[in-house]
């Protein structure tokens, strides 16, 4: 047998000498087995360097150098070997009661641009000497995240720094989302979005979903940066942070953007609308 031979075909060859094309490329046990191991090595090299990736990041690492390791190869073999996700668990949002109750405005709708809905959310992240918590603004359009601030308390001063950061450095939102967090329904917050007449859109009581895309986000962060750097202090925390979401923005594969980061979703939309606009 020749597969390198043009005169005939391997399905030729096979018929000549009387065997299945399937005998010619079965691969015995111990070939597959060192197939796997080699193709599990090449894995484990993007999953020391980024090991929050799953299957699907993992292939798409892959396959320009790689392009046999598809898919369904990849989750199989990192089933094999026991590559599993951890998933972070729920936690609920502390009302303040007799607050105004502001409609959820997100339901069904179509979100085609940037600007066009801005979402927020409280998460802590513990460590040595305590909590601390994180607030963050998010774009949902792109999934960039436009600002963010850290707090040893859970005033509302925080929040309303990064939403005012976030309105200096990308402009003004069309919709604003949050739970119905104490932090959320101040007066001080309130009154910047009152301000620049931002529409206040809250999820309803017990509507974890409704707020999905920041729910995300702390999943995304913390399996992907803070459980496995294990930061001491805040000092340290917030420079990790930083470093982090920089990675976010500018690298890392967003699935639902079939693959591009949230920095070339957000500024090729700029760009599309600034030529429009020019022509």
């Amino acid at each position: 047998m020749d597969a390198g031979y043009n005169g005939l075909s391997i399905a030729m060859q096979c018929r000549l000498l009387g065997i299945s094309r399937s005998s010619y490329y079965h691969q015995t046990k111990e070939n597959q087995e060192d197939c796997d191991v080699a193709d599990l090595k090449l894995i484990l090299e993007v999953l020391r360097e980024l090991p929050f990736y799953g299957y699907r990041k993992v292939s798409h690492k892959l396959k320009d150098a790689h392009p046999h390791l598809t898919r369904k190869r990849v989750r199989r073999i990192m089933r094999r070997f026991g590559l599993r996700a951890l998933y972070a668990k729920p936690r609920l949002t502390v009302p303040r009661k007799g607050h105004k109750k502001y409609p959820y405005l997100l339901s069904g709708k179509v979100i085609r641009y940037p600007n066009q809905v801005w979402a927020s959310d409280i998460t802590y992240i513990r460590l040595p000497d305590g909590h601390v918590y994180l607030a963050v603004i998010l774009d949902l359009y792109s999934r960039r995240v436009l600002s963010w601030r850290l707090s040893n308390t859970l005033d509302a001063e925080f929040c309303v720094e990064a939403l005012e950061e976030a309105i200096e450095l990308y402009g003004i939102p069309a919709i604003f989302n949050t739970d119905q967090g104490c932090q959320y329904t101040s007066e001080a917050f309130i009154g910047v979005l009152e301000k620049h007449n931002i529409e206040i859109s809250m999820s309803a009581k017990g509507r974890a979903l409704d707020n999905v895309y920041v729910e995300r986000l702390w999943r995304t962060l913390k399996y992907e940066d803070i459980y496995l750097k294990s930061y001491e202090t805040m000092t340290e925390l917030r420079a990790g942070i930083k470093r982090y979401f920089e990675f976010y923005n500018t690298e890392r594969f967003h699935q639902s953007h079939s693959y591009l980061t949230p920095d070339v979703m957000y500024e090729s939309f700029s760009r599309r609308e600034e030529q429009s606009l020019a022509a």
